[in-house]
Formats: C-alpha cells, structure tokens, sequence
C-alpha cells in the first residue's frame, strides 16, 4: 500500500506508519483481525450516515500492549528495537502521520516541539508496563526513508 510503511525483523512486524499523505475511499483496516488494537482509515463524502450504534460486551486477552501515536505538530524520530533490545532502524513521524507499534521496542526523540495523541489498551499500570533499557547513542542511528534507504542523522 502507497503511504503505508511495515517496519520488520524477519517476518515479525514492529510497527505501522500511516503517512499523512494516505488516502483511500471508504473504509479501510489496516491491521489484521488478531491484533489487540485495531486500526482502520476511514474516507466518506459529506452526507454520509454512519448508523447510530452501542458495542456489545465482548471479553479480549490483551498479551501484549499495542499503541498507536497520533502526530498534531512536530517532528519525532522513532528508534524501533526488535524484542531482544536490539536496534533495528528508526523513521522520522510529523504531523499527520501516525503509527501504530506492534511489537518489538522502541524509543523517542524529540526533533521539533512536538503535540501528539497515544491510544493504547488499558488501564495504564505505570512502570508495570514497561521494561525500560539503553538505546542507541546518537551517532548510530540510521533513519528510514519513506522510500527504504537509510540517510544517517
């Protein structure tokens, strides 16, 4: 898919950025039906009508914290790590992007003052939720380009 990229190791998916520049008609997902957090693009014409609706009770095992970042403003690198804490690449996200991290680890940094949104399953147990780890030093990372060759800093 145009816009969209799949960060990998092997056959094991890290993450999912949809690019600001995405479109398509009608309704999309973007994820496959066994994810715990779903994803779907959605383009209608005005005067579309989406049914008025309530979600029925449905109990899901959540295994694994997925979480989708929403860019405002700004710019942010993402290091992507695989599930070892090895570093594997990192992309650069601005406004209107977004990504869902699917697996793996992964860090921030700041590029310009930023504004973003998370979603993620809850409730949030703060530093229960996470094993924090070193990250790469400065000089070692390798950005993505949209286009799948690497530029240094």
């Amino acid at each position: 898919m145009k816009n969209i990229e799949f960060i990998k190791k092997k056959e094991r998916l890290l993450a999912i950025i949809i690019r600001d520049s995405y479109t398509c008609e009608g309704v999309e997902f973007l994820t496959p039906e066994d994810f715990s957090q779903q994803v779907a693009y959605m383009h209608h014409p005005a005067g579309k009508a989406i049914d008025a609706h309530v979600h029925n009770p449905a109990h899901r095992n959540v295994f694994l914290t997925q979480e989708v970042l929403f860019i405002k403003k700004g710019k942010l690198r993402v290091d992507f790590y695989d599930d070892y804490e090895d570093y594997m690449e990192s992309c650069v996200l601005c406004a209107g992007d977004v990504v869902l991290l699917v697996s793996g680890g992964h860090g921030f940094h700041v590029l310009e003052e930023l504004e973003m949104i998370e979603v993620k399953q809850g409730p949030y147990s703060g530093d229960a939720d996470k094993k924090r780890f070193s990250g790469i030093k400065e000089e070692e990372v390798r950005i993505r380009s949209s286009d799948g060759f690497y530029t240094g800093k």
